[in-house]
């Protein structure tokens, strides 16, 4: 029974997911129907660009990254600013969940190095709004966006189009933010040590195997040769990445799918939710992702519109507001709450009334938009 609750408590979402699918087989017996349910392009590319990305982050790639700019800051206004766009500017690319794994123990470091411990509440709540709103200009930013670009058949830069405005007012409120602290002479270029060059060649490889992905995004490349290629490269390059894929977000997509699949087959069901979603996307979106977060939220309501715009914009915004509203936002929580001298409740009610803040203004720019 301890090992059951540790599991749930580990995985919430997964398990929720599973339950509700088991629970609809019972209303729709198993049949040949379920594999339609299933949007295998849309697994095959995150799986592919989960194993990238680990790639990516084991060679240290981003940490580079973030070492070379932040040695050319020289004030504690600068160095917030980095470690904050880091995560907004790297979250289109490599999505919000890695954007945080890798960015903010980075910035723990750097902030006790520095003596600037004062700032880690503020830096990495700021962080982790930052990774959720830059992830959603592209649609391999976060899982929800590759899901709906996928479903919708929207055009890559119809796609951008749409999320520009939502991007470019995040962009604004978190200079605005980072104006509010004052700046404070701070000697970081003086803690970076030599780490030597980087291997050429796995860099080269994950770079290939990036935009090989992309290409099946931009459907120039068929999803099903772009999985065969990464499996088999990774087999023969370093196949504990092939392990190190989040299986469980994986089964939580296909748990959805068989949940919204045989929910679809229940007449007083699909009436019921397109009555509730008709004309009220963005809302529903957005109340829908507090309690479920955005990810399931974005699966289960999908199923039951093709109003894809303010579905879309409602799920990116819905990543502000709960802790649960994007499970990202869990990994920062969870990695601020492992260090010495951490202030739980501080954490939560900065991150509460920050997130409070964004969301009104998107919300509002969504209203005007849409």
């Amino acid at each position: 029974m301890k090992k059951i609750r540790t599991a749930f408590k580990k995985d919430p979402v997964l398990y929720i997911s599973g339950i509700l699918a088991i629970i609809s087989a019972f209303l729709v017996p198993p049949d040949t129907a379920y594999f339609s349910y299933i949007d295998f392009r849309v697994l095959a590319l995150l799986f592919s660009l989960m194993c990238v990305m680990n790639g990516f982050q084991q060679i240290g790639f981003f940490q580079k990254l973030a070492v070379f700019v932040l040695s050319k800051t020289e004030n504690t206004r600068q160095l917030a600013g980095v470690l904050v766009f880091l995560c907004f500017f790297m979250s289109m690319l490599i999505t919000n969940d890695v954007s945080l794994i890798t960015f903010v123990p980075f910035t723990v470091l750097i902030l006790t190095i520095t003596g600037q411990e004062k700032l880690m509440v503020f830096v990495i709540v700021l962080q982790t709004i930052a990774a959720n709103l830059g992830s959603m200009l592209t649609p391999i930013g976060n899982p929800q966006n590759l899901y709906l670009y996928s479903l919708s058949g929207m055009s890559f830069s119809e796609f951008l189009g749409i999320m520009l405005p939502y991007t470019l007012l995040s962009a604004l409120l978190l200079l605005l933010f980072l104006f509010l602290k004052p700046g404070e002479k701070v000697y970081v270029q003086e803690i970076f040590a030599e780490t030597g060059p980087m291997r050429r060649r796995p860099l080269i490889t994950y770079t290939l195997l990036f935009f090989l992905c992309l290409g099946c995004v931009l459907h120039l490349i068929c999803w099903q040769a772009v999985l065969v290629i990464v499996t088999v490269v990774l087999l023969f390059t370093d196949r504990g990445l092939l392990r190190r894929a989040d299986y469980g977000l994986l089964a939580t997509f296909v748990f959805f799918f068989i949940f919204i699949g045989n929910m679809g087959r229940l007449p007083v069901i699909v009436d019921l939710l397109r009555t509730v979603l008709s004309g009220h996307e963005l809302p529903v979106a957005i109340l829908a992702s507090q309690g479920i977060s955005n990810v399931p939220a974005a699966i289960l309501l999908s199923g039951f519109t093709k109003n894809y715009l303010p579905l879309l914009v409602g799920v990116n915004i819905g990543g502000l507001g709960t802790l649960i509203a994007s499970l990202a936002s869990l990994i920062s929580y969870k990695q601020y709450a492992q260090t010495p001298g951490c202030e739980k409740g501080r954490y939560l009610s900065h991150f509460t009334g920050l997130n409070l803040v964004f969301l009104a203004a998107l919300t509002c720019l969504a209203l005007f938009l849409l």
